[in-house]
């Protein structure tokens, strides 16, 4: 890739030299935290050479490609550091074992979003106004039971968090100016408290909406969150609880299982935050624009819904019933080499050795089944994972488990139904979406919209040309042109009409 020049040449110099061999010219760019400024490469020009078009803009400077954002970092953060090649993760410097370990969910929300570890008169306050926030309009019942009975639970909680911001006017920029909460980077005192609500609003109403979006699936009424509880705690009670009251009685406590809510705070801890993924960067792309934060979340939801980013422990739980048994195992990876098969819950984008939230959940997942019961599929879980980790093609390949691999067999085991598996994933998500939305408000340099580039491939100009006129070739090949679609039901017989009403007007 590059020259190697002898160490006794070389002095330490924070920056790099580029040669455009297009002009001879020699530039010098500046490293600061062992990155360059793309921009600096629009200052990069030269005259179109033969194979340019005047859409490459050769003269307008260099552009970056970088496609699926592989290498470019679109943003300074304090939040979250993955150091992918040692299985590192930490949470505002803290090891992800540690807060797991020794932590809650709610003092880590703490955590993430305000960067130091709180009080107890700091976690006090934040915890009380996070569930002094859970209940939601009773409006909300209507909301959700408009939806079809077989609706999706995340297309329900997508919708509902973009629902939420209809409610708050007093938190949506484009009626009470742009800077509601940019004005909070100097230290505008109004606008750190209406953010910090905001804050308040949504983590506390997460639950809420996700367990409205279980129970309308299971032909339930509503819950309204309960006093005295945690956090998990609540959440799990608001899924399951039959009596239309909250109330907790000492001789009958309603209370979920103590193993089960700390199993599910765990879980919450380790899926808080990942760095820029993909629904964090689509939060932050979309709040860029400075709508409400209610949206910028939304648009994270839908983000995570796809099944390369939240589905993942789904795929897991479909891959290892269609296995069927530990018998099976050595037959499916064989056709995994073969590209013929997928293996889900194996190697991540980022950890290229270990996950190292997969040893964390491997302990909860014993803690688990000692309750629930040993799951069927864990037994054929087991064999993949002990003949995936001594396979030469997957050891080298670096694909161990990873956090999803467990925690669909966890989900599984505590009754959850699959499509809910992703809701499981956004509600402790969202803490780590409105950390770095927070950050973004706060930045002492404002925020720019983010506006990526692209390279244009297509055609050159081109002329209008009537359609009677149009006698060349058309374009050939996949989507070029509008699909041929199949109708059946009330369209199909309508055309049927339509059609014999074209026949009969000819005789």
């Amino acid at each position: 890739m590059g020259k190697q020049f002898p160490a006794s040449e070389l002095k330490r110099d924070e920056s790099l030299r580029i040669v455009d061999n297009r002009t001879g010219k020699e530039y010098t760019v500046p490293i600061t935290h062992n990155s360059i400024p793309a921009n600096f490469f629009k200052g990069i020009r030269a005259a179109a050479g033969p194979n340019d078009r005047p859409e490459d803009e050769t003269e307008r400077g260099l552009r970056v490609a970088d496609r699926g954002f592989l290498n470019t970092a679109v943003i300074e953060s304090h939040i979250t550091y993955i150091d992918g090649d040692n299985g590192v993760l930490r949470y505002r410097g803290y090891p992800i074992e540690q807060l797991a370990e020794r932590s809650s969910f709610l003092e880590v929300s703490y955590l993430l979003i305000y960067g130091a570890l709180p009080s107890a008169s700091q976690l006090s306050h934040f915890t009380s106004e996070v569930l002094l926030h859970g209940p939601i309009h009773s409006d909300a019942e209507g909301f959700f039971r408009a939806f079809r009975y077989d609706a999706h639970p995340m297309s329900m909680l997508t919708s509902a968090f973009a629902y939420l911001g209809s409610y708050y006017g007093e938190a949506n920029p484009s009626l009470q100016g742009q800077d509601l909460f940019t004005k909070a980077a100097k230290g505008d005192p109004a606008a750190l408290q209406n953010m910090d609500r905001q804050i308040f609003r949504l983590i506390g109403k997460a639950t809420t909406l996700a367990a409205m979006a279980y129970r309308i699936r299971q032909g339930r009424d509503f819950v309204v969150p309960p006093t005295g509880m945690s956090y998990t705690e609540s959440f799990l009670y608001q899924l399951d609880h039959l009596s239309p009251t909250d109330h907790l009685s000492e001789l009958h406590s309603n209370k979920p299982h103590p193993v089960l809510a700390k199993a599910l705070d765990i879980l919450f801890i380790l899926h808080a935050d990942h760095e820029m993924n993909a629904s964090s960067t689509t939060v932050l792309q979309t709040g860029s624009s400075l709508p409400d934060p209610f949206s910028a979340v939304a648009a994270g939801c839908a983000s995570l819904y796809g099944p390369l980013h939240g589905g993942a422990n789904e795929a897991v739980i479909r891959m290892l019933i269609s296995i069927g048994s530990p018998k099976n195992v050595p037959a499916f990876l064989e056709a995994v080499k073969k590209r013929q098969k997928v293996l889900s819950g194996f190697g991540h984008r980022v950890y290229k050795t270990s996950d190292p939230r997969s040893f964390i959940i491997r302990k909860v997942a014993d803690e688990v089944f000692a309750v629930t019961g040993r799951d069927p599929l864990l037994d054929t879980a087991m064999a993949l994972h002990d003949a995936a980790l001594k396979d030469d093609y997957f050891v080298s390949r670096r694909l161990a488990p990873n956090v999803d691999f467990w925690s669909g067999l966890i989900y599984r085991a505590m009754g959850f139904p699959m499509d809910f598996f992703p809701v499981l994933f956004v509600v402790p998500r969202v803490v780590g979406w409105v950390a770095h939305w927070r950050q973004m408000m706060l930045s002492p340099s404002g925020v720019k919209i983010w506006r990526p580039r692209q390279l244009y491939l297509g055609s050159s100009t081109r002329d209008y040309v009537p359609q009677e006129e149009r006698t060349g070739t058309f374009q050939v090949g996949v989507g070029m042109e509008p699909s041929v679609i199949e109708h059946s039901g009330m369209t199909k017989r309508r055309k049927l009409a339509e059609a014999a009403g074209k026949v009969r007007s000819k005789l």
